[in-house]
């Protein structure tokens, strides 16, 4: 008859030496995916600033990473549509003052007998057809960008401006600029003078594997951190889930906005992130340490209740945190387990039940 193996296996007091007994606790355990992404720029955030008419570029007022206000003056050209506008502007101006003093004379000569009612008709009709076309004209002005004051300016002086100013939409950093004085630009012809982005939120971009998009859901909150910035977080959550899965590499694109109110991220950073897919949970948990994987994939750990005594349990497993290990079945709340030197017990225990050599 073969030797029977025991169930558990004797340390002396200098092996005891070698490990550590504690009770297994209960740790809470964060529920997430992690993975890996890319930053880029928020594009919802972003505005590429054309020009609204065409010319030639005069001045550009700003460079790459400054920081622009709504309403800052981004560069200037010179345009013919501009020049146009404002030509009809002062011509309107010019034939209101006219019919206007053309009226006020025909109203004073009517009562003293030397004018036709005619003639008073006609000037108020001629009067009325100059002040449309006037309000007409300063409608047209004001497509261009200009003020009132800037507009009355140029009625009274009957001077013309071609020169046309274009402004940022929005606040934020200037990330892209690709004219330079002299180019002729359009409307939306591509690619535009300036862009500007807000840069307080950025995206993040994943490819997440097939097996753990339905894990996540719109809203999952989530934790960034990169190699650029070692221990720090930077907090976000889930904006968008792709809808299709790649046939080649089987995953689906995850969007995430990121909070960077200090602009410190750039586009095209790698982050590692964690998206958090449920309400964190309270497990029993060991050491990482107190674990043996053994050669059937197995998972032990050590027990004992006189701590001289130990007894292998193989346990299951669930996640990993904090140099933790969820242990979803094989140890209770309170056990004595070794939770330092298990592997130093599990080879004493395979010494102590080695076949006997020939």
């Amino acid at each position: 008859m073969g030797q029977e193996t025991p169930a558990a296996v004797e340390l002396n007091e200098k092996q005891l030496g070698q490990i550590k007994v504690e009770p297994a606790s209960r740790q809470t355990f964060v529920l997430q995916k992690t993975m890996v992404g890319n930053i880029d720029f928020n594009e919802d955030l972003l505005v590429q600033v054309f020009t609204p008419y065409q010319g030639r570029l005069v001045t550009l007022d700003g460079n790459i990473g400054d920081t622009v206000k709504t309403g800052q003056v981004l560069f200037t050209i010179d345009s013919y549509d501009l020049l146009q506008a404002e030509s009809t502007l002062v011509q309107a101006a010019g034939l209101y003052e006219l019919t206007s003093k053309t009226l006020a004379r025909a109203q004073k000569l009517l009562p003293a007998g030397g004018g036709a009612q005619k003639d008073l008709d006609q000037a108020i009709s001629d009067q009325q057809t100059a002040d449309g076309n006037l309000k007409a004209a300063r409608n047209a002005r004001y497509i261009f960008g200009k003020t009132d004051a800037e507009i009355a300016k140029i009625e009274s002086d009957r001077k013309v401006d071609s020169i046309l100013v274009v402004k940022s939409p929005v606040d934020g950093v200037i990330t892209a600029r690709t004219a330079s004085p002299g180019l002729f630009v359009q409307p939306g012809v591509v690619p535009a003078p300036y862009t500007v982005a807000n840069t307080a939120v950025k995206w993040m971009l994943a490819s997440v594997t097939e097996a753990d998009s339905p894990f996540l859901k719109l809203g999952d909150q989530v934790q960034a951190q990169l190699l650029a910035f070692p221990g720090r977080t930077f907090e976000g959550k889930v904006t968008a889930l792709g809808q299709t899965i790649d046939p080649v590499s089987r995953r689906i694109t995850v969007r995430t906005e990121i909070e960077d109110p200090e602009n410190l991220l750039r586009s095209g950073m790698y982050a590692n992130f964690a998206i958090s897919t449920g309400a964190p949970r309270l497990s029993v948990a060991l050491p990482i340490g107190s674990l043996v994987r053994e050669g059937d994939g197995t998972i032990t750990a050590w027990t004992t209740k006189d701590k001289r005594h130990f007894t292998p349990v193989v346990v299951k497993a669930g996640l990993e945190q904090n140099g933790y290990r969820e242990i979803l079945s094989g140890v209770k709340d309170g056990d004595l387990m070794v939770t330092e030197g298990a592997a130093f017990v599990s080879s004493v225990f395979s010494i102590a039940n080695a076949p006997p050599s020939d």
